[in-house]
């Protein structure tokens, strides 16, 4: 059995035991209601949120064209809206500017056309960064200036998973303290647990995949595609709220090839405009990021050429400009292309980042660098200290890195990166890293050039060394000469801190522990 089919079989094991939007109208599946009042105030990077109620009849999904016209002074922007079933028509819009926003809804249906209003968009509170976009070239920042440094993992099935795993996942990724979580959007086998329903309306009964009929008949034949089930929406938009509550940053995987219900090979027009759908209905989440497969070159229906496309879908369709990638499994997406925001890459090989800085010139994530577990597979039994390691040299390279774990239960049932409770020792390990780099102050690390032992900087302010496998019993740093720094030996695995007396200043001699991965942060004093 290959790891497509492995991913596939899904979570089995799950079925064993385990902020505020600022919405200004109703919540999802909340019944149709008027404009909302002109008093309605919405922090920066919040959501505005307008319902309507409309025609029923025919296929909304593909008859009424919805949106509204967003002003503040002179600047003006256009937001399309979606059909949210039952007669129910919304807009939402997230507001990156302060002052007074006035709407007008647009349609080609004559009763939701010309609605207006207004609301005062405040100042972000407490917890409110604003959305995640690339800064400095290589790294990346919230809109309100504080540096974000990508620390993720993976719960492929978090979004339609269903209760109480959704929750359990949720509260294991705020206490090991991740801040960002790479999810699908389409649903994947679980195992013996089922999703909490479809993302298209049925046509006649579900038919559970398993290895016989596994597409052997047509996903139109199945769904209607044209349209999308909103229930399954809203739930999967209740997770990403849940997310933006606890800090955690939604990197949705719009399409992968771990398909077992055949939406990987909907066709052209389904799939353009799924996507649209899909853009229309999560774009004004501002913790949303858009990864446009997972895998792709694994999803055999589709072209280079599709892919391109839908890049381009979402930079025409998205207003906000969310951060946008691609994932592959063993061809490399060109990363150069204009579309792509930053790199998503499944290696491991962290020594070439310097050759991918130059020919890409944006950030990388290392988004799969295997997982710790302990299965058969080679790809899913890394140790702790492994995943660990890895991490630190994705950082003294200038890059980032995101999490994973595959382990089998003692019931004989694996557990893939889907959902529920982790098992592994790295992640308090991983976070150790994140909270330490964002105690420098630094808004990300350059990686030296032919170092003869990894490190990297923030020129005169900022300079990690990570020594991995080495056991150094000493070692003469060459700092820069006119800058004093204080020194901080690291264990990255026992988790110590060990502060240094006095200042460093050009080349000086250090004594180390004599043992593997250790660290030295110099900070300016």
């Amino acid at each position: 059995m290959d790891r497509r089919d492995l991913m596939k079989l899904g979570a089995g094991a799950l079925a064993a035991g385990l902020a505020n939007t600022g919405a200004a109208a109703a919540a999802p599946n909340a019944q149709p209601a008027t404009t909302a009042p002109a008093t309605a105030a919405i922090e920066q990077w919040g959501m505005f949120e307008l319902t309507l109620a409309g025609p029923s009849a025919g296929n909304p999904f593909l008859d009424t064209h919805f949106g509204a016209r967003f002003t503040l002074g002179h600047r003006s922007m256009e937001i399309k809206g979606f059909y949210d079933g039952e007669g129910r028509y919304m807009v939402r819009f997230s507001p990156d500017e302060l002052g007074k926003w006035r709407y007008e809804t647009t349609c080609n249906q004559k009763e939701l056309a010309g609605k207006s209003g207004a609301f005062d968009c405040v100042p972000a509170k407490a917890g409110n960064l604003g959305p995640v976009g690339v800064a400095h070239t290589f790294h990346f920042q919230y809109a309100s200036g504080k540096p974000y440094f990508p620390f993720g993992t993976t719960c492929y099935s978090y979004g339609f998973v269903g209760s109480p795993v959704d929750q359990i996942t949720l509260d294991d990724m705020v206490r090991v303290g991740f801040n960002k979580v790479r999810i699908c959007v389409l649903p994947k086998s679980l195992g013996k647990r089922k999703p909490v329903s479809m993302p298209f309306e049925s046509i006649g009964a579900v038919v559970e995949p398993n290895q016989e009929n596994d597409w052997k008949t047509p996903v139109a034949a199945r769904f209607d595609l044209t349209r999308p089930n909103p229930a399954y929406f809203a739930h999967f938009e209740q997770r990403i709220l849940d997310l933006q509550k606890a800090g955690i940053e939604a990197d949705l995987i719009l399409f992968h090839p771990y398909d077992a219900h055949g939406f990987s090979a909907m066709g052209e027009e389904a799939d353009d405009r799924y996507l649209r759908y899909v853009i229309a209905r999560l774009s004004a989440f501002r913790n949303v990021w858009w990864s446009v497969a997972n895998e792709f070159d694994l999803v055999k229906s589709k072209s280079m050429k599709d892919w391109d496309r839908f890049f381009r879908i979402i930079q025409e369709e998205d207003p906000y400009s969310r951060l946008r990638s691609i994932h592959h499994s063993k061809v490399i997406y060109d990363h150069s292309k204009p579309w792509a925001t930053h790199a998503s890459l499944q290696e491991y090989d962290f020594e070439k980042s310097p050759e991918r800085f130059r020919a890409w010139n944006k950030p990388i994530i290392y988004d799969e660098i295997m997982y710790e577990g302990n299965i058969p597979s080679r790809w899913g039994n890394l140790s702790a200290a492994e995943m660990t390691h890895r991490f630190w040299r994705a950082i003294v390279n200038g890059a980032y890195a995101t999490h994973g774990e595959t382990f089998k239960e003692t019931d004989g049932i694996p557990v893939w990166s889907d959902a529920g409770k982790l098992h592994g020792q790295s992640g308090e390990r991983i976070t150790f890293l994140r909270k330490l780099l964002e105690a420098t102050g630094t808004t990300g690390l350059t990686a030296a050039e032919n170092p003869y032992y990894s490190n990297a900087f923030n020129l005169d302010q900022t300079y990690l060394w990570y020594f991995d496998y080495h056991c150094l019993c000493e070692y003469e740093f060459p700092l820069p000469e006119k800058v004093s720094f204080k020194a901080t030996v690291i264990d990255v695995f026992d988790l110590t801190k060990t502060p240094l007396a006095g200042t460093f200043s050009g080349k000086r001699k250090i004594e180390l522990p004599g043992k593997p991965y250790q660290a030295v942060l110099f900070e300016k004093a």
